[in-house]
């Protein structure tokens, strides 16, 4: 069982319009929302991991969905499921991290429970007055595919955090506490005035650039040279690691935006070209929840 044969049952059986793109889009509400939730020992281990860090990466993962979106980070929610060797110390250092890492954006409330492990989940609403909304269907062809910052960090940091190396470097600070691209998500969505797609690279940026490609029906053609990314971490990572909470977009080739230019859609079967060679799939080379595994 994989993530997106879910993901697909569930909006067929929904009927539903939403599904799809990193945020639901209510232009009658004037809108997005999501969500998303954290594990302890799926997305995290308290072993390696402070509580001012989980609250802080919380929060932090579902505003990249809103900046995904081109929204502005507006609410949020937490709801707070806690074992018994969870302390009130834990919980105040929690709401730290995510207070900071909200930013402008307010938590407006959520609940909490009693549980097993430590579980997180939180629904964050953006605003879309003065924004064009994207969709991972916008893509068009000949649009400049643009990256916003390094890739490969988070993982290599959750590489070295695994290892028992629990240093706060440049690669576990991006792991633990990751620096969501509201900025670069505010400057194409208050100029750009015509259709473009965006994606979270949550899942991995090849992962992020194959929904866009299926989505819009198009060839995306990537050039691993141009990929921002430290040096020490190898193309693999860089490609398919995780959690790096940057955005891609595809956008007219005469619109002027910040981050660095990767690539071109182009009209073809919908699938990536890296370096010229075709792939249709991914799948056996992302994570998978349902397995534990790539």
């Amino acid at each position: 069982m994989k993530e997106k044969e879910l993901i697909q049952i569930i909006k067929s059986s929904l009927n539903s319009r939403y599904i799809g793109d990193d945020c639901a889009y209510l232009s009658d509400l004037g809108i997005v929302i999501t969500q998303d939730s954290l594990v302890e020992d799926v997305h995290f281990k308290l072993s390696y991991t402070k509580a001012y860090e989980v609250g802080w990466k919380s929060i932090a993962v579902n505003i990249s969905d809103i900046c995904a979106s081109g929204a502005e980070p507006a609410y949020l929610t937490v709801a707070l499921s806690l074992p018994e060797y969870i302390n009130t110390d834990f919980v105040k250092e929690f709401y730290k991290g995510a207070k900071d890492a909200a930013g402008n954006a307010k938590i407006v409330g959520g609940d909490i429970t009693g549980s097993d492990k430590l579980y997180v989940s939180v629904c964050a609403v953006g605003k879309t007055s003065g924004r064009r909304i994207s969709s991972r269907s916008n893509a068009k062809p000949e649009y400049k595919i643009v990256v916003s910052n390094e890739h490969g960090n988070s993982a290599k940091g959750l590489k070295l955090l695994l290892e028992g190396k629990n240093e706060r470097n440049k690669f576990t600070k991006a792991h633990l506490t990751p620096t969501v691209q509201e900025e670069f998500s505010r400057q194409i969505a208050q100029n750009i005035n015509t259709d473009y797609a965006m994606a979270d690279t949550s899942d991995g940026l090849a992962d992020a650039l194959m929904q866009i490609a299926a989505s819009s029906g198009l060839k995306l053609c990537i050039e691993t040279s141009k990929i921002p990314h430290d040096p020490s971490v190898d193309l693999e990572t860089v490609l398919y690691g995780g959690e790096d909470y940057g955005l891609v977009a595809a956008v007219p080739q005469n619109f002027e935006t910040t981050g660095t230019i990767i690539g071109k859609a182009r009209k073809g079967q919908a699938g990536l070209e890296i370096d010229r060679k075709f792939y249709g799939n991914i799948d056996d080379k992302i994570y998978n929840h349902f397995k534990g595994e790539k």
